[in-house]
């Protein structure tokens, strides 16, 4: 066994760089078979997941194919290799399995312990078997690595160590409510009809929800999920709608969960502002007050100064949203936070205090952008740092629409938790909740179960090693019998059936009694650690001709994958 992978995760890279390299499923497919043609490497399966691209292979040169895998991730993924290469991490032979089994159990997830991972395994064997890259080894591997998973879930409390991470991420969107008394009676839109999609439309309609709206490019996708919840008996109320009504729907529900595999944002922070503040405030609004505090004649508008270089229409959006207070951003041409909302701290545009609208009186158009270069580097350090503080901010302050974002790279814009009215939990927020969790005293346990189930792996993979050499010495020994017998019918030609059939038996068990004890003895040998050199001592010491060896286990290969099937 020569097992190599490389991937990247959660635990070693950003989320901007997970976002960037994720696969699509048409680079999965190219993946695949660019993997199997490169001369490394001879099977291949791939693991990608909102968290995770791993690809695994089992290669004849470890150094040659970490330089060929990792250069293959690169170019599908889309990200050079020289800026991937520190976020990647190689495993091989034992510890490649060993990680795989962890990765399997929910060890290695972000929420430890979640059981969707091994839907996620079962669909890369899948992918594996159909494309026909999946051969022996990565067959037994992602075999095994389901019954581990499986094993760990059943035989220790595993599950209670963490949650799904739809489950996780509502009860993060709850804080302090339990998820089913915050749920009930919400109305929820969920976007995309995927695996994960699905999942959370199923939790969302068990915990108690009143209706869930379902939105998906592929119409008859969201149609099937909308009818399954309808028949889960769980009395939730259902339906689809086309992509196109998304934003519409925002202003109808409490909930979005979104997980798609587009490749740019399906909610802008407009989209969503425009849903909670409601389009009648981002209305032009009354003329603003002169310097004096009084209004001007409505027969003479008056633009305040230095504001004439800027698009009207971009005042009176600036202006609206002041009177809202909310954070609009304007396409690049002024990004503001609006004075009085508490972030204007450090700002280089002396603005007066008070009133949103006359904060903006007398503001020009370099002004203007000076501020709004300010608000977008405040925003983009508060993105980098964790979001505890805007956590405890937003546990206090009423919720108008609630966001769980589980898409990679992410479906909603992240500047959306600014605007007042809405939490966000994506897949960042939801690391950084997950990585202070106390671990269960059943990791342990799944540790061990890991553990063990790696060395019966290896032990088993050591063994098989071997067995072509053994059925290839055992055929020997068979040929050697029936060349022995027809020598002995020419010798004694007045046996009788009876006696020759006698004569036969007695010589195959002599023979079968002296091979016993030393095959025995030497598939044992072989599948301790270290053992791979008895299979080419046997083949030596009784001359067996290595193409033989060969075809028994290419014989041996095809019926494995026969019998394998589809990924169970």
């Amino acid at each position: 066994m020569s097992l190599l992978v490389v991937g990247l995760s959660h635990r070693s890279a950003p989320v901007s760089v997970l976002e960037r390299a994720s696969l699509s499923a048409d680079a999965k497919v190219k993946l695949l078979h660019d993997t199997l043609a490169a001369e490394p490497a001879t099977e291949a399966a791939v693991l990608a997941t909102c968290n995770r691209i791993e690809l695994y292979a089992d290669v004849d040169k470890f150094h040659a194919g970490v330089a060929e895998l990792s250069t293959l991730l690169a170019q599908h993924s889309g990200v050079a290799l020289e800026e991937l290469t520190p976020y990647l991490y190689v495993h091989y032979e034992d510890r490649a399995v060993h990680h795989l089994f962890s990765v399997a159990c929910g060890l290695d997830s972000m929420v430890v312990g979640e059981g969707q991972i091994l839907g996620q395994i079962k669909d890369a064997l899948a992918l594996g078997q159909e494309l026909h890259t999946a051969g022996r080894l990565i067959n037994d591997l992602f075999q095994q690595a389901l019954r581990v998973g499986k094993r760990a879930h059943s035989e220790t409390g595993i599950d209670r160590a963490g949650q799904s991470l739809v489950t996780f991420g509502l009860e993060q969107l709850a804080v302090h409510l339990p998820v089913d008394v915050w749920a009930k009676d919400k109305r929820a839109l969920v976007i995309g009809a995927g695996s994960m999609s699905s999942l959370a439309a199923a939790t969302l309609a068990r915990v108690g929800v009143a209706e869930v709206v379902v939105a998906n490019r592929t119409a008859e996708r969201a149609e099937r999920l909308a009818e399954i919840l309808v028949a889960s008996g769980t009395g939730v109320v259902a339906r689809s709608v086309p992509m196109a009504s998304v934003v519409d729907e925002l202003t109808r529900v409490d909930v979005v969960v979104s997980c798609t595999g587009a490749t740019g944002l399906v909610l802008t922070g407009e989209d969503v502002a425009a849903a909670v503040v409601g389009p009648a405030e981002l209305l032009p609004s009354p003329p603003l007050p002169d310097a004096r505090g009084l209004r001007p004649q409505a027969s003479a508008p008056q633009t305040p100064a230095g504001l004439d270089a800027v698009d009207a229409d971009v005042v009176a959006r600036l202006a609206a949203a002041a009177a809202a207070g909310v954070r609009l951003a304007d396409g690049g041409v002024a990004r503001t936070i609006v004075p009085g909302t508490g972030e204007r701290d450090g700002c280089p545009v002396e603005v007066p205090a008070g009133d949103g609208r006359a904060a903006l009186t007398g503001v020009d158009a370099n002004s203007l952008e000076l501020h709004g270069t300010w608000a977008d580097q405040g925003e983009a350090a508060a993105q980098r740092q964790p979001r505890r503080g805007a956590r405890s901010q937003v546990d206090v302050a009423p919720v108008r629409l609630a966001l769980l974002d589980l898409a990679m790279p992410r479906d909603i814009d992240a500047a959306v938790h600014r605007i007042p009215g809405v939490r966000l939990v994506d897949i960042e927020s939801l690391a950084e909740a997950s990585a202070d969790a106390p671990m269960a005293a059943d990791v342990d346990a799944v540790r061990g179960i890991v553990t063990e189930e790696v060395a019966a792996f290896g032990a088993a993979q050591r063994a098989a090693h071997i067995t072509p050499t053994v059925v290839a010495l055992r055929a020997m020994a068979a040929e050697v019998v029936a060349m022995e017998v027809a020598r002995l019918d020419g010798r004694l030609p007045d046996l009788d059936e009876r006696q020759r059939a006698e004569v036969t038996q007695t010589v195959r068990r002599v023979v079968d009694k002296l091979l016993h004890a030393p095959t025995v003895r030497v598939k044992q040998l072989a599948s301790e650690p270290g053992g791979a050199g008895y299979a080419e001592a046997l083949r030596e010491l009784f001359d067996l001709d290595p193409q033989t060896v060969a075809s028994v286990s290419r014989a041996d290969a095809a019926d494995k994958n026969d019998d394998s099937g589809r990924a169970s």
